[in-house]
């Protein structure tokens, strides 16, 4: 069964609340939008391996990373219904392209607002920056996107840090290191409805069965008189939000070009700016943005895989 409920995301990008606990206050994640996927010439270094030591291909998912906005923070106080919102500071100077999906105000008095909070700083429980994204930086579009991300340490060392942080850029290699385990979240490829084949794998019935061949045979009992929900049954298929864990990041870059192959990644271009290469896929298509997290569940230390080569081959 996978996943339930099956239905449509309720947005083109994911909402992440859950974070790794950490005693540093630093960001516990960065979003970047996938570009493709090539693959990497590199020395194996898991020693339960066949080919310990050997020069294997890798593949690899390219995301670009332009910096991010830190446009504001947010508070958030413990009550018995979950954390609730306890207040909100935002930069006096913000980017150009916010007042696409914010209505800004036109006068804003940042230090009334840093008091407030303050005053309030025993009651805080987790601090979150609100980071706008910078895709006009990549050329990707020019409307940009809202998320928030935890910040880690004792509440007070947090507001301090978000607070340092506002109306400021942040990268992803000051958040990430390679050889760091993330976890990543996005929303996959919308399919549209499809049939119980395609949607849950049932086996196909032979030519000589009654009625349809691409359905089940059976869907439920005379007693009880009902059709239960693990009956694979035809719906939405893809645009759902998804959650993979423990994606290995093998380089953190500066000069997109390096990973860009001869005319560019079909369906994106060329990637310009910081890039991440992380092993293996990643949910969604080209150009759709995903949220990357310090991994929850923790993996043992290993040695980071040496790259000797990215392939840049042309994929026309």
């Amino acid at each position: 069964m996978a996943f339930y409920p099956r239905k449509k995301a309720a947005r083109i990008y994911p909402t992440v609340t859950s974070f790794r606990h950490t005693e540093k206050p630093v960001m516990l994640g960065f979003v970047g939008y996938k570009a493709g996927m090539t693959h990497i010439i590199a020395t194996d270094t898991y020693e339960n391996s066949p080919s310990y030591g050997q020069k294997v291909s890798l593949p690899v998912t390219i995301l670009e990373t332009p910096p991010l906005f830190v446009f504001g923070a947010r508070l958030y106080e413990k009550t018995p219904y979950g954390l609730k919102i306890l207040g909100d500071v935002y930069t006096d100077k913000p980017i150009k392209d916010l007042d696409r999906i914010l209505n800004l105000p036109e006068k804003y008095d940042m230090a009334k607002a840093i008091a407030e909070a303050e005053k309030e700083k025993h009651r805080i429980a987790q601090v979150r920056v609100i980071v706008s994204t910078q895709p006009s930086k990549i050329h990707l579009k020019k409307t940009p996107e809202l998320v928030e991300i935890a910040i880690g340490g004792k509440p007070e060392e947090a507001m301090k840090h978000a607070l340092e942080l506002l109306g400021k850029e942040v990268h992803s290699h000051s958040v990430f290191a390679e050889g760091a385990y993330v976890d990543v979240t996005g929303i996959t490829t919308g399919k549209g409805t499809q049939g119980p084949v395609k949607r849950f794998g049932i086996k196909i019935q032979h030519r000589k069965a009654h009625g349809h061949l691409r359905m089940p045979g059976s869907i439920g009992a005379f007693s009880p008189p009902r059709v239960f929900h693990t009956v694979p049954m035809k719906g939405q298929m893809g645009f759902q939000r998804r959650t993979e864990l423990n994606k290995l990041v093998l380089k953190l870059g500066k000069d997109g070009k390096e990973a860009t192959p001869l005319g560019g990644l079909i369906g994106y271009g060329n990637v310009s700016g910081d890039y991440m290469l992380v092993k293996g896929s990643l949910p969604g298509p080209k150009k759709r943005l995903l949220y990357l997290r310090h991994a929850l569940r923790k993996e043992k230390p290993r040695a980071i895989p040496t790259i000797s080569m990215i392939s840049t081959h042309s994929q026309q």
